[in-house]
């Protein structure tokens, strides 16, 4: 064997003991659906206390959430200070967590009452509570990927051409072996319509969904999270584990949607290994 090979192959077994070192075990809490609100007897504040308490107490390292965070999307204009005061409440809620949080924005999570002009139209009052709508961090060796799937394109919900970019940019600067975990809203893969009502639509998924899984081969995608339907799903595509992780609320806090308890989903992590679990944290309905 050439000394050119033997090297070679000393590289690429350090790189591989580089990854294998940096993953330490971890979990992680997604709690997607959340929709804090202040409707007439739907105690969603009691619930997400009664979640974050779970999810502080269940050995998490983090908390990351899947969107729809709070229901602002319908407010009108004059009611921007409502749509800010629920955000400073959930805010508020969430510091009182003993873990980090990083934040997927929801369709629910976007204001449109100040009409285009606003300075909270929009995407707005989301980044300026928590930030840019898409971005990444890493964690223990893995690398994780927010994305906002609730972009609309002609109409439809997408990955625009400006997020897909950075994306681009992302990956190419992501070694081939990182794991990779994904946190979206809107779905890649969902059965939802079907199930429910024999029938595919144009929500079940964002519009080009494919382009952007596509775009992710060669790397180590491990795990897609995924929100909007209330539902638990496991799906399993070309060794990809897509997972749309119920609702902290289930049935916009009235009770189970479709058998879905209100629940979050605990991932664990070893090595380039996961497990997972959905997690009923207890919520009863006030009647």
């Amino acid at each position: 064997m050439s000394i050119r090979k033997q090297v070679s192959i000393l590289f690429v077994l350090l790189l591989v003991h580089g990854f294998c070192a940096a993953q330490e075990r971890f979990s992680f809490a997604f709690l997607t659906d959340i929709h804090l609100n202040k409707s007439p007897g739907a105690n969603s504040y009691e619930g997400l206390k009664r979640a974050i308490q779970s999810a502080d107490g269940s050995g998490a390292d983090f908390i990351l959430t899947g969107g729809d965070n709070v229901d602002v999307d319908a407010m009108k204009a004059d009611r921007k200070a409502d749509a800010m005061q629920l955000y400073q409440d959930y805010k508020g809620l969430v510091r009182g967590s003993t873990l980090n949080w990083y934040f997927t924005i929801g369709n629910h999570d976007r204001y449109w009452g100040d009409g285009e002009k606003g300075g909270a139209y929009g995407e707005a009052l989301f980044e300026s509570f928590f930030g840019d709508t898409y971005y990444t961090f890493d964690h223990k060796g893995w690398r994780f990927i927010v994305l906002n799937s609730t972009e609309v394109c002609e109409g439809n919900y997408c990955i625009s051409d400006a997020q897909y970019q950075w994306l681009e940019e992302l990956l190419d600067n992501t070694p081939a072996g990182q794991p990779i975990v994904v946190s979206t809203h809107v779905p890649f893969l969902s059965l939802y319509y079907p199930v429910l009502e024999g029938r595919y639509t144009a929500t079940d998924t964002f519009g080009n969904q494919k382009q952007v899984f596509d775009r992710f081969a060669g790397h180590n995608l491990k795990l897609v999270l995924q929100g909007h339907q209330h539902l638990y799903e496991e799906i399993k595509v070309k060794g990809v584990q897509f997972i749309t992780a119920g609702a902290v609320c289930a049935s916009w806090w009235g009770g189970a949607f479709h058998g879905t308890e209100e629940g979050y989903l605990l991932v664990h992590t070893d090595g380039d290994g996961f497990r997972w679990e959905y997690v009923d944290y207890g919520w009863e309905v006030k009647k």
